[in-house]
C-alpha cells in the first residue's frame, strides 16, 4: 500500500496544474474578450467623433466650391435642425419629476460608490406622495453612460415593471435587484436609475433617483476554485517531498552488515542426528555412567604384584 502513495501523489501533482492553468486560461480569455468588447464601445464614440470631423472637412469643402447652392440648403438643415432640438428639449421638459413627489434610495449591502461585480445588489427606492391625487409608479431602468458625457450609453439593465399605485399621503418601497460583470471591474462609469411613473391624468414623469460616477470593484469572497486546487497542489508536492527524503535517508542510512562465515559443526549438531537406526541398549549403556573403581583396591593390587 506505501508503494502506491507516492505514485497517487504523483498523478495528482500532474493533473492538478493542468486543471487550474486551464481554467486560469478560460476566465482570462473571457474576461479579456468581455473588455474588448467594453473598449470597442467606450471607443466608438471617438470613432464616430472622428467621422464627424471628416464629414465636416467635407462639407466645408463642397460649400467653398460652390457657395451659392450650398447657402440655401445650409439655412434649411439649420432650421430643421433647431426645430429637432427645439422639440428633443419639449420632450425632456415633459419629463421631469412632480413636485410633490419625493424620492429616496438606499444601496442595502454596498456602498453607493463601490459596486461590486458578479453579486446580485439591491437598492431600494422611496417613493412619497404628498400631493393630492394617485401617482402610478410603472417601472424603473437602470443604464451605465460614458463618465465624461452621460448622454453616451454603454450598457443597459434590465428594466423593472412596477405598475405599482401610490394614494395621496402614502409612501411605496420599490426594489430594484441587478449585476454587473466582471469586465467592468476596476472601471469608473456614470450609474443611472430612472423611476417613471405617471398621475391619474396620464401625465408621464421621470426621477433620475441616482445619477453619479461609480466604480465597479472586486471583492473578495474567500476560497474559490483555482485557491484550493493550488493548495490541494501545494500540499501533495509537500507530501511527495518528504516521502522521497524518507526514503532517501532510509537507503543510505542503513549500514550494510557484512555476512558472518559458515563453520561446519559437523556431528556437534544432534539436533539432526537419527537415533532410530541404534539399539536402545547401546544408548542406553552409553547414557549410563561407567563404574569408577577405589583407590584402594588400586593400591593393594599395585602391592600384591610386586610381592609375587
Amino acid at each position: 500500500m506505501f508503494k502506491i502513495v507516492p505514485k497517487f501523489i504523483l498523478l495528482l501533482m500532474l493533473v492538478l496544474p493542468a486543471t487550474v492553468l486551464l481554467s486560469s486560461r478560460a476566465s482570462l480569455v473571457a474576461s479579456a474578450q468581455a473588455e474588448d468588447r467594453v473598449e470597442d464601445v467606450l471607443e466608438g464614440e471617438d470613432i464616430e467623433d472622428e467621422d464627424d470631423e471628416d464629414d465636416d472637412d467635407e462639407d466645408g469643402q463642397i460649400e467653398t466650391e460652390d457657395e451659392g447652392a450650398a447657402g440655401g440648403e445650409k439655412t434649411a438643415a439649420a432650421k430643421s435642425g433647431d426645430e429637432e432640438e427645439a422639440e428633443e428639449e419639449e420632450e425632456v421638459e415633459k419629463l421631469k419629476a412632480a413636485e410633490d413627489v419625493e424620492t429616496t434610495l438606499l444601496f442595502t449591502k454596498n456602498a453607493d460608490k463601490e459596486i461590486p461585480v458578479n453579486k446580485l445588489i439591491q437598492i431600494l427606492v422611496g417613493f412619497t406622495n404628498n400631493g393630492k391625487q394617485n401617482y402610478m409608479v410603472e417601472n424603473i431602468h437602470a443604464s451605465l453612460r460614458y463618465p465624461q458625457d452621460f448622454t453616451y450609453y454603454i450598457q443597459n439593465f434590465t428594466s423593472r415593471e412596477y405598475n405599482t399605485v401610490v394614494e395621496p399621503g402614502k409612501e411605496a418601497t420599490l426594489e430594484y435587484i441587478f449585476q454587473a460583470s466582471e469586465s467592468l471591474a476596476l472601471r469608473p462609469f456614470g450609474f443611472v436609475m430612472e423611476l417613471n411613473y405617471k398621475d391619474t391624468e396620464g401625465n408621464p414623469f421621470m426621477d433620475a433617483v441616482f445619477n453619479d460616477t461609480v466604480q465597479f470593484v472586486e471583492q473578495d469572497e474567500g476560497l474559490d476554485t483555482e485557491t484550493f486546487f493550488l493548495y490541494v497542489f501545494l500540499v501533495a508536492l509537500v507530501i511527495l517531498l518528504a516521502v522521497g527524503a524518507q526514503q532517501l535517508l532510509a537507503s543510505y542510512g542503513k549500514k550494510r552488515k557484512a555476512p558472518k562465515p559458515v563453520v561446519e559443526t559437523g556431528t556437534q549438531n544432534h539436533t539432526g542426528i537419527d537415533y532410530d537406526w541404534i539399539p536402545k541398549e547401546n544408548i542406553a549403556a552409553k547414557k549410563s555412567p561407567s563404574p569408577r573403581k577405589s583407590p584402594r583396591r588400586r593400591t593393594k593390587r599395585t602391592t600384591g604384584s610386586g610381592d609375587e
